[in-house]
């Protein structure tokens, strides 16, 4: 299993639809007519026998920073490679390997259609992402191609940008981010780094929504993203390569901007109540893929819950206590079938909620663990938002502990999980629960770490689950759930 986690230093990125969890209890510009305009050089080299002038090297948080180096012995052509070198599972120094390689000057890569290099590695392998468009700021114009298969052999690799006329002035010339392969770390190089026009990337088909028409019912003050955003071009080999594409490169239509609007970074805001349906173009092309939206009314809070001591309450995420550190709050775990979108918490009425899309499981994990082991209970407010509850639908709540050490995977872990099933579990009205913690038989809770959220639901194609604890309040958009975690820990 691959466990990829990254943590970006510079910026905050939002997705959308909606969960939190505790234990415990254009600015117009007159430029005028002589206004001259700053141009970029297009140069486009990044990196052949070496950096070209204006790149640096930023690794991610977390990452092991020596990871990367030039390499003089193994190359394609010429002097040198770039060299990546990937921990091996609890490296000490780094957890995984990923950096950006910006040229904050910016560059003019509109005259290309692709990013082009040669690759190989110590050992068949699989990278987990790789692309341009990262720069710790904005992003605006980032892509992503999941799953680089690499080989021993010296290959070359084409991944083509979404629509080369938004690239006016880019500085995210590339980036990685990888994991150990089975737990063991690995090597790979790349050479001949550059920006190409090739002429034979054709066929553009935009996608949205994974290019799926779905439907999502959803209410006043809950924001949501267009999300499965992807590019598609055929290249030279004859082959079709897909990219994730940064909402930017799409521009976004509401057939009723009366019920919704979207903006350019794919935000969908309710404004009233109806349907309007959301659709988007990508340099000129229909994405295929739309979302019928119907929007019902206002946001339903979870309901308050009785005022406890705080010397009572273990608290993780939650607007009534103070909470634990959190380390992350979505696991991204990368390739064992993780759909589940959303990294950093939103805010409505004044309420911190975790937004996720997207969800089959989602895993949030305190920075440290939690000692739970003087509490009773474990409480949570939950709301499905769906027409009904259909035999067989559940939500499980899944808490893993590190064990005495401390540490996860290291064997002496435990997890239990309750599934919560009807005629507890209704549509459309908030339950609250108070789970005793001795009905999760077997897991211990001195060192409490991750906490899942899954759900293997058949109630619709996407419905909205909301869990609150204390007066948090969330709501999770699941298309097809299989177990869950949340909530609160009582005395």
């Amino acid at each position: 299993m691959k466990n990829e986690k990254r943590i970006y230093s510079r910026f905050m990125v939002f997705l959308a639809a909606i969960m939190a969890l505790t234990i415990s209890c254009e600015r117009d510009f007159d430029y005028g007519d002589d206004a001259e305009f700053a141009t970029y050089g297009n140069n486009p080299e990044i990196f052949i026998d070496g950096f070209s002038g204006g790149l640096e090297y930023l690794p991610f948080g977390g990452s092991r920073l020596d990871a990367f180096s030039v390499d003089s012995e193994v190359k394609y052509k010429g002097d040198a490679s770039m060299r990546f070198d990937i921990p091996n599972f609890g490296d000490p120094q780094g957890a995984f390997a990923g950096a950006i390689f910006p040229d904050y000057g910016g560059r003019d890569l509109s005259g290309y259609d692709a990013l082009t290099f040669w690759a190989k590695a110590s050992k068949a392998a699989t990278i987990n992402e790789i692309g341009f468009g990262q720069d710790f700021r904005e992003n605006r114009y980032l892509v992503n191609r999941r799953n680089l298969r690499v080989s021993t052999a010296w290959t070359k690799y084409i991944i083509p940008i979404p629509d080369p006329s938004k690239l006016l002035a880019e500085s995210g010339m590339f980036w990685y981010s990888e994991g150990p392969e089975g737990g063991d770390g690995y090597s790979f190089w790349i050479d001949e780094l550059q920006w190409e026009k090739l002429g034979t990337v054709a066929q553009p088909r935009p996608a949205i929504f994974n290019g799926e028409d779905i439907q999502l019912t959803t209410l006043f003050g809950i924001q949501s993203s267009v999300t499965g955003l992807t590019q598609t071009f055929n290249l030279p080999s004859g082959g079709d390569q897909t990219v994730n594409a940064a909402p930017s490169y799409f521009t976004f239509s509401s057939s009723d901007t009366d019920v919704a609007t979207v903006d350019d970074l794919g935000t969908i805001t309710p404004v009233g109540e109806g349907t309007t349906e959301i659709t988007a173009q990508l340099g000129g092309v229909l994405a295929t893929g739309s979302l019928q939206l119907t929007v019902q009314g206002a946001f339903t809070f979870a309901p308050t819950p009785p005022a406890r001591d705080p010397a009572d309450v273990v608290s993780v995420f939650s607007d009534a206590y103070t909470s634990a550190a959190i380390d992350y709050y979505n696991g991204f775990f990368i390739p064992d079938g993780q759909t589940t979108q959303g990294a950093e918490p939103i805010v409505i009425a004044n309420d911190e909620i975790m937004e996720y899309t997207d969800l089959n499981f989602v895993a949030l994990k305190t920075l440290n663990t939690v000692n739970a082991s003087a509490m009773t209970t474990y409480h949570i407010d939950l709301f499905v938002q769906d027409d009904q509850i259909d035999p067989g639908d559940f939500i499980r709540v899944l808490l893993l502990d590190a064990g005495p050490d401390a540490l996860l995977g290291t064997g002496d872990d435990t997890e239990a999980s309750i599934d919560i099933t009807s005629p507890t579990l209704v549509a459309g009205e908030w339950i609250s629960l108070d789970i005793p913690l001795s009905s999760v038989a077997g897991l211990n809770t001195s060192n409490l770490s991750l906490f899942f959220l899954v759900s293997d639901s058949t109630v619709s194609s996407r419905p909205c689950a909301r869990i609150s604890p204390a007066s948090s309040n969330c709501c999770a958009t699941m298309a097809s759930i299989e177990s869950a975690l949340a909530c609160s820990m009582t005395e």
